[in-house]
């Protein structure tokens, strides 16, 4: 099975495939011009504050939620389902991170001002990535275009945010010629602990992070580029209050090649392929909890090798993206417990004993303009994982015969229909897809959970979980406003989750027993939005989002965080260079726990956030300076993901300059 992994990853390098999905009408242009127009350039902030983290950004999207377990590296929900669900990428590159309780998700390894734009995809129409339940996230860094003459383009930004002295610089700048594109970013952030709606510390809540990138694109002929880019990224001292341990040290290098070839007046208008590398290590440690009985290290590495290649076709009504995704990763983490008697041996274990996943899929994305106001949207992707445990003894202790390697199939199927009457546009979809167990649902060994206090175990031969969705949307559009209400419903088959184990005694003294990562029969996911904006005055605009979800599993108990009612509404006042923006936002009580997963009973809150903005010039350049104030009225609070119900921070005044040389 290696061999023919290998055969498949190799037969990458020269297969003709292709970038992102591409509307009918996206490549009626002049192809000289393409390699002028095609990065992007967008920014990653708020109307209500301008430097905001990734995972600030993210938690603005009606789709994603987040399970915080400090002030750093918040876990992305999309759809309400758990990170293992979904698909994060970088640029299309797969990163896996190397912390077993999840405090490395992707999302911690950019930064705001090295990405253009973040692409969500929901449910199936997100498999172009690889094999989804939930769908995908991809971080598209900044990538500047070819220019007809040499030109610069900066921008520096710092400020203080007062509850946590955080302080923060941020850095970027590029270069673009005729020829050649350099685009190049630095961040720092700092923070000390935070302080809650009671005025009493958060014990654990500091971070210290940077990170930096750097790309470099060079034209090879009028229609080809060559670009190669890095990222590095380290956070140390990083407290973790919802755990019993904290970061001591993490590095991320992740590399990237990518060419790219557009072609004149054929069906194949462009191919871009990419190689990439990325390794993580992330170091776990409790030496600053000096309360704990036992010290315990729990250092993890992850090292991923891959490839993404892929081509747009376009003629007439009809558009197409094929893409071939493959990769290669090694995760490994280990656990160390010291006795107080340090005469006596220490314990150790490996919580992913060496585990190797290859990954190989064909994806094809269409688009095919049935009318003037309708787009039939259809795709899908057959993908082949395989896992091999070079420790399989582990999982064998709980799971005698489990498999040391399984591969495995994974096909997908989507399709939706976009109509657009008059002011209307609607929309309907459905979709069909596998995913396989991830590394610690499928080889874990002993991984604590300090949410429900019970160690967690692997099992190699778990099924596939397998889904089935349908989705619909209906919008109006006004000269003054629009309002869109959407809604998809979620029935998994083989759903994944821990359930208690009758054998093995918990090795972690502060768990109360031992789970283990079973199927389900079913369970069923709900997700509902509406969202609204309208022009009140020329100068005063009001948005607001209302989201609801709802996830059983097959006895009608409820899964575990699901959101519940939740809105936000603000109001953004614009007077000549003053902005000024007004949010209040909260969800509703939590009702649909889950107490055998240690959910409990969360109450309603409300939050009050304002700030203002002033733009000016110094020497001709633009610069923006902002005050701001978030839980304006210091409500003490804790939601259903905050993980052990930390509370979250209280009154928090902020300040931002930003100049763009």
């Amino acid at each position: 099975m290696r061999l023919v992994t290998l055969i498949i990853f190799v037969l990458g390098t020269w297969a003709h495939a292709q970038d992102k999905p591409v509307k009918s009408d996206s490549l009626d242009v002049v192809l000289d011009e393409v390699l002028i127009v095609a990065a992007k350039k967008a920014k990653i902030e708020t109307d209500m504050k301008m430097a905001v983290s990734v995972d600030e950004f993210l938690a603005s999207s009606e789709s994603i939620s987040f399970i915080k377990r400090g002030a750093y590296a918040w876990e992305p929900l999309l759809n309400n389902m758990s990170s293992e669900r979904s698909i994060i990428t970088i640029d299309g590159m797969h990163i896996f991170g190397a912390c077993t309780d999840k405090m490395d998700p992707v999302t911690a390894y950019v930064e705001s001002n090295n990405l253009s734009e973040i692409d969500i995809k929901s449910g199936q129409e997100g498999g172009l990535q690889g094999a989804t339940v939930a769908g995908s996230i991809d971080l598209k860094r900044k990538s500047s275009a070819f220019g007809r003459a040499n030109i610069w383009d900066a921008a520096y930004q710092t400020g203080f945010e007062f509850n946590n002295k955080q302080f923060f610089n941020l850095a970027n700048a590029s270069y673009s010629s005729d020829k050649l594109v350099v685009d190049a970013s630095m961040s720092h952030r700092k923070a000390d602990d935070y302080f809650d709606g009671n005025n009493d510390e958060v014990d654990h809540s500091q971070f210290t992070k940077f990170n930096t990138s750097l790309g470099v694109a060079y034209k090879t002929s009028d229609l080809s580029s060559l670009r190669v880019d890095a990222i590095f990224d380290k956070a140390q001292d990083v407290g973790y209050p919802a755990l019993p341990m904290d970061l001591s040290l993490s590095r991320a290098l992740i590399t990237s090649a990518t060419y790219k070839q557009f072609f004149e007046n054929k069906l194949l208008k462009v191919w871009d392929s990419k190689v990439y590398y990325n390794a993580i290590e992330h170091y776990m440690d409790d030496t600053t909890r000096p309360e704990n009985l036992v010290h315990m290290d729990m250092p993890g590495w992850s090292t991923t090798y891959g490839l993404v290649s892929k081509a747009n076709l376009k003629s007439a009504n009809y558009s197409a993206e094929i893409q071939l995704n493959a990769y290669d990763n090694l995760s490994i983490a280990e656990m160390r417990m010291y006795p107080q008697d340090r005469s006596e041996q220490t314990m150790f274990a490996y919580s992913w004993p060496w585990v190797t996943t290859r990954y190989a899929g064909l994806s094809m994305s269409n688009a095919l303009d049935v009318s003037s106001s309708s787009v039939l949207n259809f795709g899908g992707t057959m993908g082949v994982n395989y896992n091999y445990s070079k420790y399989i003894e582990f999982n064998r202790i709980f799971h005698p015969g489990a498999s040391q390697e399984k591969t495995r199939f994974l096909p997908s199927l989507y399709a939706s229909y976009q109509w657009y009457p008059g002011k209307f546009d609607v929309s309907v979809g459905t979709g069909y897809g596998h995913r396989a167990p991830s590394v610690s649902e499928g080889y874990g060994y002993y991984i604590y959970n300090s949410f429900d206090r019970y160690d967690y175990i692997g099992d190699p031969d778990l099924e596939n979980e397998i889904s089935y969705e349908v989705n619909a949307s209906v919008g109006f559009t006004h000269n003054k406003g629009h309002v869109k209400a959407k809604v998809n419903y979620f029935y998994i088959q083989n759903y994944i989750i821990g359930r208690i184990l009758s054998a093995g005694s918990p090795m972690n003294y502060q768990s109360v027993g031992v789970k283990g990562y079973t199927s389900l029969d079913y369970a069923t996911l709900f997700n509902f939005s509406l969202q609204a904006d309208y022009h009140l005055l020329h100068n005063l605009h009001w948005n607001g989002t209302l989201t609801y979800a709802r996830g059983l599993d097959d006895n009608q108990n409820n899964l575990p965080f699901i959101r519940p009612l939740s809105y936000q509404t603000a109001l953004h006042y614009r007077f000549g260079d003053f902005r000024f923006q007004a949010e209040l936002n909260g969800d509703a009580m939590q009702v649909n726990y889950s107490p055998e997963y240690g959910e409990d009973e969360t109450p309603s809150y409300t939050n009050l956030n304002v700030s203002a903005d002033y733009s000016f010039y110094i020497s001709n350049y633009k610069t923006v300076v902002q005050i701001g104030a978030e839980n304006v009225f210091n409500t003490y609070y804790s939601t259903y993901a905050d993980w052990g119900n930390i509370p979250r921070m209280g009154r928090n005044f902020f300040t931002s300059l930003k100049i763009n040389l």
